[in-house]
């Protein structure tokens, strides 16, 4: 009898040991925060990563999108074809143009709607409503009015005339399309921006503000002083998201092409994914573009360590 009370007493305390392993796991903040995450690094595994791979296998092959069966292993041809072909290099060139002017100047203006939209003022949820519908807009939509508005005689064009811009319709000009490219990327990406800087203002601590009044410091040396650097990881994150956001644009450019060849007019708004689409899509030689698709990858990847690299140096 005193055996099997034995028996009973050590079963308890097993099961104890196992609901208080079980309890600790699940009341674990990475246990949590893993749990959450499961579901993205799925999707992220099946719909980008394993993708990925299979482009980077093909790159290294003569691959007919139609008759994927006879593919053949060419090596690094693919990728010196590439590398020799100035249409890659001016694809490049006009994606490289777009980021540099949109990112800097939808990031500032990101920033300026939060801290605007931050402030104790009326009507300010009915600002951030307005400064946020183009983000959630449909890219075609935007772009099929911007190209009514950017019509040569409009009052827009002539508004620009007085900048030194011609009265021309931007769209169709080899001059200023890909301009019209980076200001319809502005307008739409400027409310996501405003979003992430807006719940990261929420996030500063008020007594670094009330240090900052007690030592006399003015609005402006509060902003640059503790709002700007405080917020620095966000930047980090906005900047990145928006340059790989900018470096994918295609439906503004497949909308005003409309009527032409793709990177209308006359090659002036081809980019990186345009190039990829062209050759990989349009010509069916999913070899060559999948070769496309992984130098593109890590031409994203090295300019966001520079962007790391430049904003920790300027921290």
């Amino acid at each position: 009898m005193a055996g099997y009370e034995k028996q009973i007493a050590q079963v308890s305390v097993n099961s104890a040991k196992k609901h208080s392993w079980f309890r600790s796991v699940t009341d674990s903040d990475r246990a949590v925060g893993w749990l959450f995450s499961l579901p993205f690094l799925i999707l992220w595994v099946w719909w980008f990563f394993y993708p990925f791979i299979q482009s980077f296998i093909r790159s290294f092959q003569d691959a007919n999108f139609a008759d994927l069966d006879e593919a053949k292993f060419i090596g690094l041809q693919n990728y010196i074809n590439i590398l020799q072909d100035s249409e890659f290099y001016r694809a490049v060139l006009h994606s490289l143009q777009i980021v540099l002017i949109a990112v800097p100047v939808q990031t500032i203006l990101g920033l300026l709607m939060a801290v605007l939209v931050n402030q104790k003022v009326k009507g300010k949820g009915l600002f951030r409503t307005i400064f946020f519908i183009p983000y959630i807009t449909s890219q075609i939509a935007v772009t099929t009015v911007f190209m009514t508005l950017f019509k040569q005689g409009t009052f827009v064009t002539e508004f620009f005339t007085f900048f030194g811009f011609d009265n021309v319709t931007w769209y169709a000009s080899t001059n200023y399309a890909l301009l019209f490219i980076a200001i319809l990327f502005i307008f739409q990406q400027s409310g996501f921006s405003m979003i992430v800087y807006l719940s990261a203002l929420q996030e500063v601590p008020k007594d670094l503000y009330e240090a900052g009044q007690i030592d006399g410091a003015s609005k402006w040396a509060q902003f640059r002083y503790i709002t700007v650097p405080y917020l620095k990881p966000i930047t980090f994150f906005v900047v990145s998201v928006s340059t790989i956001l900018g470096f994918q644009i295609y439906d503004q450019i497949a909308a005003i092409s409309r009527y032409g060849a793709l990177g209308s007019p006359a090659g002036a708004t081809s980019t990186v994914v345009t190039y990829f689409y062209q050759n990989g899509i349009r010509y069916l030689n999913i070899g060559y573009g999948s070769a496309a698709v992984v130098l593109f990858f890590f031409i994203i990847m090295i300019i966001t360590f520079l962007q790391k690299k430049l904003l920790d140096e300027k921290g």
